[in-house]
């Protein structure tokens, strides 16, 4: 996952670690703290793989830092990580948040599949949380029961974000493909108008 969050802010520009690490906090960091101790080995295994490679700095002041860029196998090996699905319940929360910030780079379909398996992954999340309201909810006490309640509210709340992300990416796609046919049927008839 900090695979994917590093790729993608290269994408953007060439970074120093120190860089690097303030845009991950500053990006991500309402949901995800990246550490130096796994900042540093992390984009060491990617040059190692070739995904990124250094560039150093002009900066003569001090040490010299190493700046990183991307490379053709990182912006492919960024694509991959961006469309992968995620099997581990534990981390798809954070996963899909990380991904959700490079969704730009996605195509509409794609955008739109990640959204739906958000989704529905999220519809079975509140799914169990209402089944173990209804059977023990009198073996909970308060705030236990609390907790319960407000992880359905807070799923409920997502999955309706959910909702408008996909209603907005649709409507989107569709005023393209109206653009797209528009601009079409005007060259078809230009055309047939010059045609002899």
């Amino acid at each position: 996952m900090l695979e994917l969050a590093i790729l993608g802010l290269l994408k953007e520009r060439s970074m120093h670690g120190y860089e690097l690490s303030k845009r991950l906090t500053d990006t991500l960091g309402g949901f995800w703290r990246v550490s130096y101790g796994s900042l540093y080995p992390t984009l060491k295994r990617l040059e190692r793989e070739g995904a990124v490679e250094q560039v150093f700095s002009g900066e003569t002041v001090g040490r010299r830092k190493n700046v990183y860029r991307i490379t053709p196998t990182g912006e492919a090996m960024f694509l991959r990580l961006l469309e992968e699905t995620g099997h581990d319940s534990t981390t798809e929360d954070t996963r899909f948040r990380v991904r959700l910030a490079f969704f730009r780079y996605l195509a509409p379909d794609a955008r739109i599949r990640l959204l739906e398996r958000r989704r529905a992954h999220l519809e079975e999340r509140l799914s169990s949380i209402q089944a173990s309201l209804a059977a023990t909810r009198e073996r909970f006490d308060t705030y236990t029961l609390s907790l319960m309640q407000h992880g359905r509210e807070t799923t409920e709340q997502d999955i309706a974000w959910l909702n408008g992300l996909l209603a907005a990416e649709r409507k989107s796609v569709s005023e393209r493909t109206a653009r797209a046919a528009k601009r079409g049927d005007g060259r078809s008839l230009r055309r047939k108008e010059h045609t002899p």
